[in-house]
């Protein structure tokens, strides 16, 4: 074998080296390559689906939950739906007919500024007395189980009424078209009223 026979077969027999180990590395970067891009993939497709999650729950939003509540003097199964400071509230009725009643709003801080109410603040207000004009022309306050008639209580449009919970109190002061306000620290006063309202005291 001659030097340049030699020669061309340690080249080729490097070249050929040289050529399996690009092969290596490309085979490598092509290994490494969809990994990274999987993981890229998977990243964007959680992004989206929390992002939709978020829309979703934006859009249909709110709070369900099963509740019992107090209505005209009787303890009610119902469901509250709760979105924004506002409830809807479905039952039965003592006939076993749906009903649904609605309410909330917002409350207002020391300095102005405004908040939908809480899951509990529409709790209270749901089960907080309420002041009933009925068909039949009587004049109904329900609290709790609690439940009375103050129709001929009235003087000048007005009557007191206090409820009892326990250790808890509430001042009602009634007017006759069913407006009232409420108070556990004393009735509020109506200016307009000539003579005093009688006041009337709930059974503990």
């Amino acid at each position: 074998m001659t030097d340049k026979e030699r020669y061309k077969r340690t080249f080729s027999a490097l070249r050929a080296s040289q050529l399996e180990f690009k092969e290596e590395m490309t085979m490598n970067k092509t290994k490494i390559l969809p990994v990274r891009r999987l993981v890229s993939l998977c990243a964007a497709a959680l992004m989206i689906a929390a992002m939709a999650s978020v829309a979703y729950a934006a859009d249909v939003g709110g709070i369900r939950r099963a509740v019992q509540v107090w209505i005209h003097g009787d303890q009610t199964n119902a469901v509250m739906d709760i979105q924004n400071g506002h409830y809807l509230l479905s039952y039965e009725d003592e006939n076993g007919e749906p009903q649904t009643v609605g309410g909330g709003g917002v409350a207002i801080d020391a300095f102005g500024r405004e908040r939908p109410l809480t899951e509990e603040e529409l709790l209270e207000e749901l089960n907080s007395p309420k002041v009933e004009c009925l068909e039949d022309g009587t004049v109904w306050v329900y609290y709790q189980d609690q439940k009375m008639e103050i129709t001929d209580r009235f003087v000048d449009g007005v009557c007191y009424v206090q409820l009892k919970d326990g250790d808890k109190v509430l001042y009602l002061t009634v007017e006759a078209d069913g407006g009232y306000s409420m108070s556990p620290h004393g009735y509020v006063q109506i200016k307009q009223q000539s003579k005093a309202a009688p006041y009337v005291q709930a059974a503990p």
